[in-house]
């Protein structure tokens, strides 16, 4: 099943202000599934003969993981999205090309996206994190809680104070791409063309071996595996198109807000809405003078437009993200027995309750006013719990 979702953006000056990198990302999924927004310590691990379980694999652990903060669907171990306490952030995509999608449970790509901030403290740090692991253990398995099969390839937006780099994937083979300033997104589609600054070793050859390539002309990753027009994809219709347009609308002045406002937008597709829709958003900044705290923005909550973004920051003893955090099932979860899925229990955390209630209070016509009231005192509340929790 192939579904257009997630855009994930950044922003590195000159294209921003203040000398900060600013980076976003939408996570698109089944509208009935709950995101929550949690918190994992800095860790030591003294006994390396265990494995560490991930969704569905496990894989071997290593001997110290850095604190994270991650925006996940509840019922998995990875994560769409999130940040460390080293400023890195990072978001994955669903891609598809001509390699086939691999059904087989193996590391899903939001197990990528926490591995690699739970073990890397710089961008390219982490995208080697990511390869090794792709190459050891493979990607694979269903992504969706339920019994819709929703597999794909993974494209990563990896970033920290310094530079950014674009990781796109096709099964073990990759491409990767550096950004060191301007503006950069990725969607749904493989974008990286002729600019590779590091790659699979034998990514050449295998697309030769599949007569993809006759490897005589310049070669173009998105183009050789997948079927993209690379030469049209900045002019064709789509959210990867639009994405581009909307960050070099504001080239020179992107500050946090700017992100929040792309990822709000409605008419270029960014923020989805349907039976697959913007289920939570992430914005971070990340100075590059390294006195100063980045900052990250949760939604934790669908509909950015309609939603708060509330700040984390990594400080000393920080408490459990308890109004963010979806109930736990133990051995009971649905995840943990096999066959997988067989039913589906109520994920959702105080916040995305209350934000409900929210919804429900403006959809109920109670008339305007009094909706629009409702609505914002709901949502203040959610803001100054979440905030308490998030920077205490």
């Amino acid at each position: 099943m192939k579904l257009c979702s997630c855009d994930t953006f950044v922003a590195l000056p000159p294209a921003t202000v203040d000398n900060r990198i600013i980076f976003g990302k939408n996570s698109d999924r089944p509208c009935d599934e709950v995101q929550e927004v949690v918190y994992f310590p800095a860790a030591v691990h003294d006994n390396l003969r265990e494995h560490l379980k991930c969704t569905y694999i496990e894989i071997d652990q290593v001997p110290e993981t850095y604190a994270v903060v991650l925006s996940r669907p509840a019922w998995l171990w990875g994560a769409e999205m999130g940040a460390n306490e080293h400023g890195v952030c990072i978001g994955n995509e669903a891609v598809w090309g001509r390699e086939e999608v691999c059904d087989e449970e193996a590391l899903l790509g939001m197990d990528l996206v926490r591995l690699g901030l739970e073990r890397a403290d710089t961008a390219e740090k982490a995208l080697n994190v990511i390869v090794d692991l792709l190459e050891k253990y493979g990607q694979g398995g269903n992504c969706s809680e339920g019994r819709m099969v929703f597999s794909y390839h993974n494209s990563f937006l990896i970033a920290d104070r310094n530079e950014a780099w674009i990781l796109e994937t096709a099964g073990k083979y990759w491409a990767a791409e550096k950004v060191q300033e301007g503006v950069r997104n990725i969607s749904n589609q493989l974008s990286i063309t002729t600019k590779i600054d590091r790659e699979h070793a034998d990514m050449r050859n295998y697309a030769k071996q599949k007569c993809w390539w006759d490897g005589k002309k310049e070669f173009d990753f998105a183009a050789t595996y997948s079927y993209l027009d690379t030469a049209n994809m900045m002019i064709s219709p789509g959210r990867y198109c639009e994405g581009y347009k909307l960050l070099n609308k504001h080239k020179g002045n992107i500050t946090f807000e700017t992100m929040m406002e792309i990822l709000r937008d409605k008419p270029s597709g960014i923020n989805m809405e349907g039976a697959f829709l913007t289920t939570a958003s992430m914005v971070s900044i990340l100075p590059q003078d390294s006195s100063l705290p980045c900052i990250h923005f949760f939604t934790g909550t669908p509909d950015p437009e309609r939603s708060v973004f509330k700040p984390f920051i990594f400080v000393p003893n920080i408490s459990q993200l308890l109004d963010t955090s979806s109930p736990t099932f133990e051995l009971e979860d649905p995840i943990k027995k096999k066959p997988h899925f067989k039913s589906k229990p109520d994920r959702r955390h105080p916040l995305y309750q209350k934000h409900q209630q929210a919804l429900g209070a403006v959809d109920n016509n109670e008339g305007q006013h009094v909706s629009t009231f409702s609505f914002n005192s709901i949502l203040d509340q959610t803001s100054t719990i979440s905030h308490r929790d998030h920077c205490s």
